[in-house]
C-alpha cells in the first residue's frame, strides 16, 4: 500500500509529465507553421477578382435555387367526430348484511 504523501508525489509528477507534453507539441506545431507556410498570394492580372465575383455569382444562383422552392404542405388536420356516451343503466352499490356472525359490507350490482 503506497502512503499518502508518495501517492500525492506520483500524482503531481504524472502532471508534469503531461504539462511538457503538451509545451512539446505546441512548440512542434508552431514551428511546422511556419516552415510550412504556403507562399503569398498575388493578384495577377485579375485571377482573385474573377475568383471572388464567380463565388459570388455562384452563391447566388445556388441561394436563390434553394430560396424559390416553395414550403411543406400544412399539416392536414380532421376534427374527431363527437363521441356520445351513454350512463351505464347499473351502478355498484356497498350493501351492509348480517352473516349470523356480524356486520358485513359487499358490493351489489343495482340496475334501475
Amino acid at each position: 500500500m503506497i502512503d499518502r504523501s508518495r501517492q500525492t508525489m506520483i500524482l503531481g509528477f504524472k502532471g508534469h509529465i503531461m504539462r511538457n507534453i503538451a509545451s512539446a507539441v505546441g512548440v512542434v506545431a508552431v514551428a511546422a507553421a511556419t516552415i510550412l507556410s504556403p507562399a503569398p498570394a498575388t493578384a495577377e492580372n485579375g485571377q482573385i477578382a474573377a475568383g471572388v465575383v464567380g463565388g459570388l455569382i455562384g452563391g447566388a444562383l445556388l441561394g436563390g435555387a434553394l430560396a424559390s422552392r416553395p414550403g411543406p404542405p400544412p399539416p392536414v388536420y380532421y376534427a374527431p367526430s363527437p363521441v356520445y356516451v351513454e350512463e351505464p343503466v347499473c351502478r355498484f352499490v356497498r350493501e351492509r348484511y348480517w352473516d349470523g356472525y356480524g356486520w358485513v359490507y359487499r358490493r351489489v350490482e343495482v340496475c334501475d
